[in-house]
């Protein structure tokens, strides 16, 4: 199997389990006895045991070749040996102890990218093919809809056309008079007055109202002295005399 196909196949099956921090090294430079090397992170010895579990059965689905597959007891560091590629599988705290990219991280190959590239161009290269697909669609759609608003036209009975409203012709008429309402009487009489005054060169001047006394009146007794004068004037004045009958 090409080693190319070989590490695609094996990053494939770690991101479908959801590996974490997928690294691959270019080793042919350090050692003859494999090419490649992959190291990858699990949460969980169940995480790393079905890591595992998915890279054996990716590659022998491809058509590779599994010499072994170790540390599956524990599940904290599982090693999958595919001849010329090595895969360890390692929980945080055991990767963080051991440091393997120090022995094998001189040339890491850049899968990620890779893939994006080739990802991103066959997505580009399938929305072209779809362009014309979809302004095919849009045509006939939009001919089916004017071909059904015309039937629409043709069937649907015409309306006949309403008349004009009779509009109101504007005259030149002058407008009514306004009633004025008649005089009242003391108004009548006061103008007559005036006029018979004007006649004879006297002018009647209106009597002002009388003006109304306002307070309060107070009755005050009279002294005694005067009652006393009152009483013998009285007394001295003569008898009248008794009419006859």
């Amino acid at each position: 199997m090409d080693i190319k196909k070989l590490q695609t196949a094996v990053v494939d099956a770690l991101e479908d389990v959801k590996a974490q921090d997928i690294k691959i090294y270019d080793t042919t430079h350090l050692t003859s006895l494999f090419d490649r090397v992959a190291i990858a992170s699990g949460t969980s010895n169940r995480q790393t045991k079905a890591l595992a579990a998915s890279v054996r059965d990716k590659v022998k689905a491809k058509g590779g070749h599994v010499v072994s597959v170790e540390g599956e007891d524990t599940g904290e560091w599982v090693l999958v040996d595919l001849g010329d590629m090595i895969v360890h599988i390692m929980q945080p705290a055991i990767r963080a102890y051991y440091r393997l990219e120090e022995i094998w991280g001189d040339k890491e190959v850049k899968m990620g990218a890779a893939k994006r590239v080739a990802s991103t161009a066959a997505a580009k290269k399938a929305a072209e093919d779809e362009k014309p697909t979809k302004i095919r669609r849009t045509r006939e759609q939009a001919e089916a809809v004017e071909a059904s608003q015309a039937i629409d036209d043709d069937e649907a009975p015409k309306k006949p056309a309403r008349k004009p409203r009779a509009t109101s012709v504007t005259t030149d008429a002058k407008p009514a008079p306004k009633t004025t309402r008649a005089p009242r009487a003391s108004t009548t009489l006061s103008a007559a007055k005036n006029k018979a005054a004007a006649g004879t060169g006297t002018a009647v001047k209106r009597k002002a109202p009388a003006k109304k006394a306002v307070g309060t009146t107070v009755k005050v007794a009279m002294p005694k002295s005067a009652v006393a004068s009152k009483k013998a004037a009285a007394a001295k004045r003569p008898a009248r005399p008794k009419a006859k009958a």
